[in-house]
């Protein structure tokens, strides 16, 4: 009892001028504090207003078809596609996608699969991601979390974990760029390789 009437004895010598400054300086600082959440999080809010507010187009069963001189080069399919309308429009592929890539012949030279892609319309690169596999004309076999496809250059390429397996041997590594067809590529690190040997029988 007697420190609560101290505190009411107290602040009731506080004049009404200075409660108002108190209440300014009060005020100030929460502003500064909520400001400063906004800036710290405007770039992850803006990612979510742009996608909530976009237009989003959805299609079924869509088939791309990419070509160079009238020749077509890849041929994109999925279940489903997403269009967001953004500032910087893109396709999204929830669903899934396989890329068909072709020679000049137009032979079927290597194809890609992925759990999820997503298309950036203004570079038009890919970004492929979950269980992304490669398989070209020959067999060989290249894995990872994410690959990034390049239209306008014709390369595919990652920083992530990678590993390329051959009739002779498995490589690993970290970090990969190769042409489409992969029978031109260069893991940046490679951790190990494991020789691949044949079964023999009797």
């Amino acid at each position: 009892m007697e420190r609560s009437a101290f505190l009411y004895q107290t602040v009731g010598l506080l004049s009404e001028s200075m409660i108002k400054q108190l209440l300014r300086i009060l005020s100030l600082f929460v502003l500064l504090t909520v400001c400063n959440a906004c800036e710290n999080n405007w770039n992850e809010i803006k990612k979510i207003s742009d996608k909530i507010d976009a237009e989003v187009e959805t299609a079924y069963n869509i088939e791309i078809l990419y070509s160079t001189d009238a020749s077509i080069r890849a041929r994109l399919l999925s279940s489903e596609l997403k269009r967001f309308n953004t500032r910087k429009p893109y396709l999204e592929f929830n669903n899934g996608l396989r890329v068909l890539f072709f020679d000049e012949q137009l032979v079927e030279s290597s194809r890609l699969t992925a759990g999820y892609g997503r298309i950036d319309e203004t570079t038009n690169e890919m970004i492929a991601r979950n269980n992304v596999e490669v398989i070209n004309i020959k067999g060989e076999k290249l894995n990872s979390e994410e690959l990034i496809w390049n239209n306008k250059n014709k390369k595919i390429y990652t920083e992530k974990f990678v590993t390329i397996q051959t009739k002779d041997e498995i490589i690993y590594g970290d970090g990969l760029e190769a042409n489409e067809d992969l029978t031109n590529y260069k893991i940046k690190k490679i951790r190990g390789t494991i020789q691949v040997k044949e079964n023999l029988t009797d």
